[in-house]
């Protein structure tokens, strides 16, 4: 089986250079927020359950948008942070076009179905965006079959594919259905836009040499002259 590889000019360009710059620097000031929101709170000495998701109560609506800034202890957020700094930059760096519709899909429809379906408890933390990513990464590199995505795959599958047992239904202080949430939206937005974010394969000389043999062939057929009417009559 052949497996496409990127096209290296591409790959090792000024620009994408410049592009996964731009993903960790993104992905790190997200870091950054959530560091000093849960700073700001240790500081003045306030509980992040506020601003969690409480599933369908009218006060846990805003936590669609806060929760996944929020979490419960410094040992929670150190937890997420590696992974999502890994994740993040990956998705960002990788599926820029698919990430523009893909992120929010993941940060807000995470938040909408835990609202709706998750248990009576208070839902928080960024650990969804981590399962959104690892997911799409995953599934993207499935389909698109270009050996960039594949290795991009087989590293999130190594580094955190025990991530897999988080969707499982779990006791009372982990959000298995933001987990599970995430990764369903994750995997489902990598199918919708497996067209996105294709990078130009590499091109071996003896293609360009078919292309060229190609061009010269249908030059010289469209360069014959049209035969007479008797010819036509002949055959």
């Amino acid at each position: 089986m052949d497996f496409p590889a990127p096209d290296p000019i591409f790959t090792r360009s000024e620009q994408t250079r410049a592009h996964f710059r731009l993903a960790v620097k993104i992905t790190l000031g997200f870091l950054a927020l959530i560091w000093l929101i849960h700073l700001i709170g240790w500081g003045l000495d306030m509980g992040p359950e506020q601003f969690g998701i409480r599933p369908r109560q009218l006060a846990g609506l805003p936590g669609i948008v806060f929760a996944p800034l929020m979490h419960g202890s410094f040992a929670h957020l150190i937890a997420n942070s590696p992974p999502l700094l890994v994740s993040g930059t990956a998705m960002l760096f990788l599926y820029p076009h698919s990430s523009l519709r893909a992120v929010p899909a993941i940060y807000f429809g995470a938040g909408v179905i835990v609202w709706l379906a998750g248990r009576g408890s208070v839902h928080l933390g960024a650990s969804g965006l981590v399962y959104g990513f690892v997911s799409h990464i995953f599934v993207a590199g499935l389909l698109r079959r270009d050996r960039r995505a594949i290795a991009a795959s087989l590293a999130v599958a190594f580094m955190y594919g025990s991530l897999a047992w988080g969707v499982l239904p779990m006791p009372l202080g982990v959000s298995w259905e933001t987990h599970l949430a995430a990764a369903m939206i994750g995997a489902m937005s990598a199918i919708a836009w497996r067209h996105l974010d294709v990078p130009p394969l590499k091109r071996y000389a003896w293609e360009e040499e078919d292309k060229e043999n190609g061009e010269l062939t249908s030059d010289a057929d469209n360069s014959r002259p049209l035969p007479d009417a008797d010819e036509l009559d002949r055959n």
